[in-house]
């Protein structure tokens, strides 16, 4: 089973990185924010409306037309399809609201399985287990309870377990869904918005709710597919992954292992080097008047092993050419920029910085002849000890340019290479 980055499966980024979108979304923001307004206003009569009603294909008819012109929009393929007799809708999960939607259709019912119980859980249309439900197997033979009742309404369940942009992969499926009921019908679901994505990891559902409001429309498209049943020697885990690999390719997406449990891993990673990265800016380079940088995504998509690995081997690269650098330092320099050669020119920069903090951060003592591990840059001299010099002490080095520094940085690490492992000139 392929397996994509899991940088792609989410939006973290609300707004479009497009200039000429972003500029819409500019322009449009004055009539967003009075829509929002008006739109709240009438979500309200909605919600009452809602409430008043008993359940009835009447019910489901106003409501989805007031629905639309709070801007959501619900359209369904091949209706027929849907079996009036399942007990068990398996469904992809994109938004907060996807039960919502598909119950304008079908009356059917969702459990909650995070957050508060009571008027809230309510209100947002989940059905209440009851207290006490703590574990898979209690929730599974509660709902299997419910699924052997004759006028119970079909059970609505999301095995991915939380959301995906739904454009690049679906979750890995968990198998508890599928115990609950041998027979089962999948639903594709698949949702569009202009401007902004359809939703962020860390959002709650109330800030999605007014970015709803907000933008013109978001449009839930319901595909209906044939139902399955479970075959006497497959696992649950086996026609969990049947039913994630048919609704995948439905979607035209792909079935990834990637589980809500990596996924919360990959927010708090992401969150981890955010703070590091607004730390380093604060105390670090911005200070000195360097430009400010961006993580880079290669690091934001690979593992924790790899990425440690990787980092250890690039500091190891900065450091034989500026030996001098505190290795804090380029760590935090090369976790921005993701290049060797960037974080060497943005080092040398700064190398008088860390010089002067190195010899004010040494203890008096009897005094020494002045030495510095960085080379020289004089043509006249280059087989001069790096101990004799430094950047910027006698008036040649100051009027070197930068990238003349750079081309005797790269000529002094070249030799120390060639003497570390007695290789010969020609060698290299």
């Amino acid at each position: 089973m392929e397996t994509r980055g899991i940088e792609q499966m989410f939006d973290f980024q609300r707004l479009p990185n497009d200039r000429f979108i972003l500029l819409l979304l500019l322009l449009y923001s004055p009539v967003g924010l009075c829509l929002m307004l008006l739109r709240i206003f009438i979500g309200v009569h909605v919600f009452l409306v809602s409430c008043a009603l008993p359940d009835s294909i009447v019910r489901r008819f106003i409501v989805r037309i007031m629905c639309s012109v709070l801007g959501l929009h619900v359209r369904q393929n091949s209706p027929r399809l849907r079996d009036k007799t399942a007990r068990l809708y398996i469904c992809n999960h994109v938004t907060h609201f996807d039960h919502n939607m598909i119950n304008l259709l079908t009356s059917c019912n969702t459990p909650l399985l995070e957050g508060p119980v009571g008027f809230l859980c309510w209100a947002r249309g989940f059905m209440e287990l009851g207290q006490g439900i703590g574990s898979r197997t209690e929730l599974t033979e509660t709902l299997c309870r419910y699924c052997s009742s004759p006028n119970s309404l079909p059970l609505l369940l999301f095995p991915e377990e939380d959301t995906t942009n739904g454009r690049t992969g679906l979750l890995k499926f968990s198998s508890w869904p599928f115990s609950v009921s041998d027979s089962i019908q999948p639903v594709a679901l698949l949702v569009k918005r202009p401007f902004i994505a359809v939703n962020t990891p860390e959002s709650s559902w109330l800030t999605e709710l007014l970015w709803t409001f907000f933008v013109p429309f978001t449009v839930y498209h319901v595909r209906w597919l044939p139902p399955l049943s479970k075959e006497d020697d497959e696992s649950h885990q086996e026609f969990a992954s049947k039913v994630q690999g048919l609704l995948a390719t439905e979607l035209g997406v792909i079935s990834t292992q990637i589980t809500k449990a990596d996924k919360a891993e990959h927010i708090k990673r992401k969150r981890h080097i955010a703070s590091q990265t607004a730390l380093s800016s604060k105390n670090g380079f911005n200070d000195l008047g360097a430009r400010p940088r961006t993580v880079a995504q290669g690091f934001l998509g690979t593992s924790a092993g790899a990425e440690d690995s990787r980092v250890a081997r690039m500091v190891q690269q900065v450091k034989e050419v500026l030996p001098d650098v505190p290795l804090s330092v380029i760590t935090r320099d090369l976790l921005q920029t993701n290049c060797v050669d960037t974080t060497i020119t943005n080092l040398l920069e700064h190398t008088d910085h860390f010089n002067s903090e190195a010899a004010a951060s040494t203890p008096s003592a009897p005094a020494k002849p002045a030495a510095s591990s960085t080379p020289s840059v004089m043509a006249s001299t280059p087989n001069l000890k790096p101990s004799a010099i430094s950047f910027g002490r006698s008036p040649i080095d100051r009027h070197m340019t930068l990238q003349e520094r750079k081309e005797a940085l790269y000529e002094y690490a070249r030799r120390r290479y060639i003497e570390k492992h007695g290789l010969k000139d020609d060698d290299l």
